[in-house]
């Protein structure tokens, strides 16, 4: 059965609230599960795997992410940020191109295996994995049309499925081959699994019938909106993974695990919570491009909303991570991950508010701003990051991280001259109540003698306590009337 073009009509004002509101719960609930699971994984792998094997697949991914960057123009976020129904010529149009674009990626990466082998000490097993890691990638493009319908319709109920069966199915896989002493080749084996599971998934639920065809007029109305993004995307590329590249010669294997170690745990809040926010905001934000008024209060709203998750758990993150260093004697290994840690948590804590800024400034067109903000944030990394790992090794590199991350704050000064939202309590208010709830905690440290699983859950549930009862006496009936009007507006779909 093919997708219906009725089906993609435009939602009202109120519908697309009540789905944005609900959009963020269901996606949060499916992370809450999701993130879980992931976490124990991790926790084992970290376990199970050395450093190195890390760093490969830090290196190895960042190679494939890199070069697929150009198998996409941004056709599928200006369909998704497009004001009018698409027809089905937008739609074959934009996976035509991306097809013709992703096989030609992947015939590269297979071209340059050789030069990349050599270039960086790849083993036989880290060359299986990326040639892996260019059949997901393809296995990946076939999703994108199904997966726009979904979220221009925003209906995520559905659209976390295949998410679901992707991420279990990946993290049972990779710990049961890492226990059976596999190595590399674990990430290798589940990388494929994953792939094939997801196409299957998606396109039961959300069937479309995938054609070869190409509109003039609808690639160049697209690309009006995709190139520009696109281009942001690039320098994001060019900042993050392109930088990987470069630091696994700086760094080595060894290094490079350590840092993306350090640099993954600190980005499992901003994961858990953000990332669900701005998948469910951007296609929310560019319904209301038109009223800032209703625009403004669900900035404010989904940046409290981060804010007041994300904060304490890094703040609680950092305070507890030398305690679970000792209570799991096979986690001694990643100790040198604990300074480097630091700075990544202070990125994630910047980030989880000025991300949803560029976030909206994407969505209401201003892409041209957030461009320029990619050129100053790239510049800076490709200046700063390397000069400090060559200088101060992994510690340095992550140093430079934060000082580069640090200077996000300027998007806070842009957007507040588009939109105006209550930065005080979306902000300010969830970081003094994090900061109350470190101090609690690392007194309780000091005053613990020993380190035990029991202790350890005491601290964690003493300093919930302490920082939602702190946010709450912050906040007072302005958080339970923010809580009230979330329920309701569940309610009442």
């Amino acid at each position: 059965m093919g997708y219906e073009l009725d089906s993609t009509s435009e939602l009202s004002l109120e519908v697309v609230k009540k789905r944005a509101v609900k959009g963020v719960l269901t996606l949060t609930g499916r992370t809450l599960i999701l993130r879980l699971v992931a976490f124990v994984a991790q926790g084992l792998l970290w376990a199970f795997l050395d450093p190195v094997h890390f760093g490969t697949f830090l290196l190895v991914s960042a190679v494939v992410n890199f070069l697929s960057y150009f198998a996409d123009i941004g056709l599928g976020a200006a369909l998704i940020q497009k004001k009018d129904k698409p027809n089905n010529e937008d739609f074959k149009t934009v996976f035509t191109v991306q097809e013709i674009l992703v096989i030609s990626v992947s015939i590269l990466l297979i071209l340059a295996s050789p030069l990349l082998k050599r270039t960086y000490s790849l083993s036989n097993e880290g060359t299986l994995l990326l040639y892996a890691l260019t059949a997901a990638f393809f296995l990946a493009s076939l999703k994108n049309i199904p997966s726009i319908i979904l979220e221009r319709r925003l209906e995520f109920g559905k659209f976390i499925v295949p998410q679901i069966l992707e991420d279990l199915v990946y993290n049972v896989s990779v710990v049961f081959f890492a226990w059976k002493g596999f190595g590399i080749m674990s990430f290798t084996y589940s990388v494929l699994i994953r792939g094939v599971v997801g196409v299957i998934a998606i396109y039961i639920l959300q069937p479309w019938k995938p054609g070869i065809f190409i509109s003039k007029k609808s690639l160049k109305n697209l690309l009006a909106f995709g190139i520009p993004y696109q281009l942001n995307n690039f320098l994001a590329t060019l900042k993050d993974d392109g930088l990987t590249i470069l630091l696994g010669g700086v760094l080595g294997q060894f290094g490079l695990g350590i840092l993306g170690t350090a640099q993954k745990a600190s980005q499992y809040p901003l994961r858990f919570f953000m990332d669900n926010v701005t998948k469910v905001t951007f296609p929310a934000f560019s319904r209301m491009q038109d009223d800032k008024e209703q625009l403004s209060r669900l900035l404010g709203r989904s940046i409290f909303f981060i804010c007041s998750l994300v904060f304490p758990s890094l703040i609680g993150l950092l305070i507890l991570f030398p305690i679970v260093l000792v209570m799991i004697p096979r986690y001694q290994k990643w100790e040198p991950a604990y300074i480097p840690l630091i700075f990544f948590s202070m990125n994630s804590l910047i980030g989880s508010f000025t991300t949803q800024f560029t976030n909206t400034l994407n969505a209401v067109g201003k892409i041209k701003t957030t461009f320029k903000l990619m050129i100053m944030w790239t510049s800076l990394s490709w200046i700063l990051i390397p000069y400090f790992s060559h200088r101060f090794g992994v510690n340095g590199a992550a140093l430079a991280y934060f000082i580069v991350s640090a200077s996000s704050v300027v998007v806070y000064f842009i957007i507040r001259r588009i939109i105006y939202f209550d930065a005080i309590y979306a902000i300010a208010k969830p970081f003094a109540a994090s900061v109350f709830m470190g101090i609690t905690l690392w007194i309780l440290k000091i005053l613990i003698l020993k380190y035990t699983l029991t202790n350890f859950l005491i601290l964690v549930i003493i300093g919930g306590l302490v920082y939602f009862l702190t946010l709450y006496f912050l906040t007072g009936k302005t958080l339970l009337s923010d809580v009230k009007k979330t329920f309701s507006s569940i309610l009442s779909r």
